[in-house]
C-alpha cells in the first residue's frame, strides 16, 4: 500500500471505492453497447441452423444450450462470439467454411433443440428455409468461362466436409480428400443436396419402374424435393448457374465453389417466405 493510500480517511476510502465501482459499471456498459452495435446498425444476419425462426423470435427462443452444435455431423454449426452483440452464444453457420449438407438426413439439430427455436415440424431438407443463394460473381464463374476443374475444390488444407454417398453413405469426409476432374465445372449443381436427393429419387424410380406408383404413395410429403434448387443454364452462349425456387439456403454451393471469392454466396436475410424456419 502506498503512503498516499495510508493517509486517506475512511470516508475518502469509501468515496474512492465508490468511484471505482462507477468506472467499472461505465466500462461494462460501454462494452455491452459496443456489442449492440451490430444489432443497432442492422448487421448482416448470420445463416442460422435449419428450421430457425425469424431472427428476433429465434434470438428470444434460443437458450444457447449448444445441443444443435453437438449433433451436427459436419460440425457446420458454431456459437457466436462477442462480435455478434446480442447474438453471443447463439448458433450460426459460416457456409463458406462449412455448409450444412444435411448429412444427418433426419435434421438432428432440429430434433435436438429443446425450445422450438428450430421448429420441429420440419422433417426433410426441402422444407428448410435458411435463406437463399445468390450469384454475385458470374464473370468469375468457371462454367461461364467455359472452363473445367481438376483437383481439390478448395485446396489441400481446406477442412470442410461433405457426405459423398458413393464413398460412404453415412460418414462425411473432407472435401480435400475427394479430388474432381470435370470437363466443365458444375460443382455448385453437382454437390447441391437438393439436386442430389432429386437425382437419387429419380434413379430409384428408374431402377424399379413397376413399383414406382406404390413407392411414391409410401413416401412422405417432401421426402423427395418437389422443386429443383440450382442449374446451369445457357445464357447468351455461356453456361451460367441459376438459383431456382427449390433453394433452401444450405450453403453447399458457396462452400464448394473453387473460385475465390466465391461466385455464389448465401443471403440469410432473403428467404422465400420472408421468415425463417419452414418453407410454405
Amino acid at each position: 500500500m502506498s503512503k498516499s493510500s495510508k493517509r486517506l480517511t475512511p470516508k475518502q476510502k469509501e468515496r474512492r471505492k465508490f468511484m471505482r465501482s462507477i468506472a467499472l459499471a461505465v466500462g461494462v456498459t460501454g462494452i455491452s453497447l459496443l456489442g449492440m452495435v451490430p444489432v443497432v446498425g442492422k448487421w448482416v444476419e448470420r445463416l442460422r441452423p435449419p428450421g430457425a425462426l425469424r431472427e428476433k423470435e429465434f434470438l428470444a427462443a434460443c437458450i444457447k444450450c449448444g445441443q444443435c452444435v453437438q449433433v451436427c455431423p459436419v460440425e457446420a454449426i458454431k456459437l457466436a462470439d462477442l462480435t455478434d452483440g446480442l447474438g453471443i452464444g447463439v448458433p450460426y453457420i459460416d457456409s463458406r467454411a462449412q455448409a450444412c449438407d444435411f448429412s444427418c438426413d433426419g435434421l438432428q439439430c432440429v430434433l435436438a433443440c429443446p425450445t422450438g427455436a428450430l421448429i420441429h415440424e420440419i422433417s426433410f431438407p426441402s422444407q428448410v428455409d435458411m435463406g437463399i443463394a445468390k450469384v454475385v460473381q458470374p464473370a468469375q464463374c468457371l462454367a461461364v468461362l467455359g472452363q473445367g476443374f481438376k483437383g481439390q475444390a478448395r485446396g489441400a488444407d481446406f477442412q470442410g466436409k461433405l457426405r459423398y454417398a458413393d464413398i460412404d453413405r453415412w460418414n462425411p469426409i473432407k472435401v480435400a480428400d475427394h479430388p474432381y476432374d470435370l470437363e466443365l465445372c458444375d460443382l455448385c449443381v453437382r454437390q447441391c443436396p437438393i439436386e442430389i436427393s432429386i437425382a437419387e429419387c429419380a434413379a430409384e424410380d428408374q431402377r424399379e419402374p413397376k413399383g414406382k406408383v406404390a413407392r411414391v404413395a409410401q413416401r412422405q410429403e417432401n421426402e423427395c424435393p418437389p422443386k429443383h434448387a440450382i442449374e446451369l443454364r445457357n445464357i447468351d452462349g455461356a453456361m451460367t448457374p441459376v438459383i431456382l425456387e427449390g433453394c433452401v439456403g444450405c450453403g453447399v454451393c458457396e462452400m464448394i465453389c473453387p473460385v475465390e471469392p466465391a461466385v455464389i454466396v448465401m443471403d440469410a436475410s432473403d428467404s422465400r417466405a420472408n421468415s425463417r424456419g419452414m418453407r410454405t
